[in-house]
């Protein structure tokens, strides 16, 4: 009983840590993996740089939104699977109901419903959260010459070559260098985070994720109902999408548009206005559930597809964190892992540049803006979100 009131505790404790996130956490899924880095790494120490930045090497692999699979394997560490539905909920909640409200017609769909100052300071702040990420990783990962070169070469083919299959290729590139030539120190790993999963379980999971994919069709050819279709849909897009994000986007408007489910301009709307709150932006599948019907019954279309889009994430990640953990404390996967760990730094600086950086710093102003913001969170340690809130206004107000 001791154990079980503990964990309701840290299911509680994991999702006000989140919903704060969820709250404050702009800048798309580079911007969270720092703030998520900030704070669990940095400031709570629930695991250390290295089993993050191996974590987030894994969620580069899946298919799915990475920050939110990072967000789920977090909460499932700390307080089993009540703590990942708690990191789900409280990181994934508030800006899926503030798009359930936009697509009921609350706030509208104008491009101006929220100024573009703000988006301004928004996106500016992007890169002052990614920048700190970047530097405190890079000083843990890359502490000598031959993986600060490997850091260095994977930025430069990611940003040569843009697309999902090159950052994929990257980690595997890296991680094959990292075999050859890196011999980790006897003794040297330690296992700071332990994930509550079984392999018995974790096999039943990735069963039930490939079970779902392939089943759904079926029994909608044999059950047809909008409902089912919808989950099937959402399913799919969660299901085969690598990179997340912005990748999502074709997969979902070939899913909505062509049969006439969103009218094209409702789409396009909702997908700015996505980019325009916090958390992950898969939560556009709420929106687009919302918009098909009408009240009361838009909130639950919205919870349909929400549910139905984030569930093979679930099912992937307690699927393979239980053999991910023990293929980490092998000697050769160790070597792997420095390199793979060093390429992961490469992945988040070209993001750094683009599209953070290219998209946020288009003059003077924004650059003062994010080099206030940066020394703001590294050298006056000011919380993150309250560096969020500052630098939006300043965006407003400066526009």
């Amino acid at each position: 009983m001791a154990e079980e009131n503990q964990q309701k505790v840290n299911a509680l404790e994991v999702f006000l840590v989140f919903l704060r996130l969820g709250l404050t956490s702009f800048g798309g899924p580079i911007a969270h993996i720092g703030y998520f880095r900030d704070e669990f790494v940095s400031r709570r120490r629930w695991l250390s740089e290295n089993s993050y930045a191996d974590l987030v090497a894994l969620c580069q692999f899946l298919p799915g939104p990475a920050s939110s699979q990072v967000g789920l394997a977090l909460g499932l560490s700390r307080a089993g699977y009540r703590g990942a539905l708690a990191a789900w909920l409280g990181f994934t909640l508030p800006s899926a109901l503030a798009l359930i409200l936009l697509a009921v017609g609350i706030y509208g769909f104008a491009e101006g419903t929220v100024a573009s100052g703000l988006l301004s300071g928004l996106k500016v702040v992007a890169v002052a959260v990614v920048a700190q990420a970047v530097w405190g990783m890079a000083k843990n990962l890359c502490p000598d010459t031959p993986r600060l070169t490997l850091m260095a070469v994977a930025t430069c083919l990611v940003l040569l070559l843009p697309s999902v299959y090159a950052q994929v290729g990257v980690i595997v590139a890296t991680g094959i260098v990292g075999l050859i030539v890196f011999k980790p120190a006897a003794g040297n790993f330690a296992d700071d985070w332990q994930v509550p999963v079984t392999r018995g379980a974790g096999a039943f999971w990735l069963g039930l994720f490939f079970f779902l994919l392939l089943a759904l069709p079926i029994l909608l050819n044999l059950f047809p109902s909008h409902t089912l279709a919808l989950i099937d849909s959402f399913y799919r897009a969660g299901a085969l999408v690598f990179g997340g994000g912005h990748v999502v986007l074709p997969l979902l408007q070939a899913e909505v548009v062509p049969p006439g489910w969103v009218p094209e301009d409702m789409f396009l709307a909702g997908y700015g206005a996505a980019q325009a709150v916090p958390g992950p932006l898969f939560t556009f599948a709420a929106f687009l559930g919302a918009s098909m019907t009408q009240p009361p019954t838009a909130l639950l279309g919205g919870l349909i597809c929400l549910l139905a889009i984030f569930t093979p994430s679930f099912l992937l990640i307690a699927g393979a964190l239980p053999f991910w953990q023990q293929l980490r404390a092998s000697t050769r996967m160790q070597s792997a892992l420095m390199g793979i760990n060093a390429g992961v730094v490469g992945l988040l600086l070209a993001a750094l540049y683009d599209p953070v950086w290219t998209s946020a710093i288009v003059g003077a102003k924004e650059f003062a803006m994010a080099l206030v913001a940066l020394i703001a969170l590294m050298a006056w340690k000011i919380p993150p979100w309250l560096v969020v809130i500052a630098t939006a206004l300043t965006g407003l107000i400066l526009t």
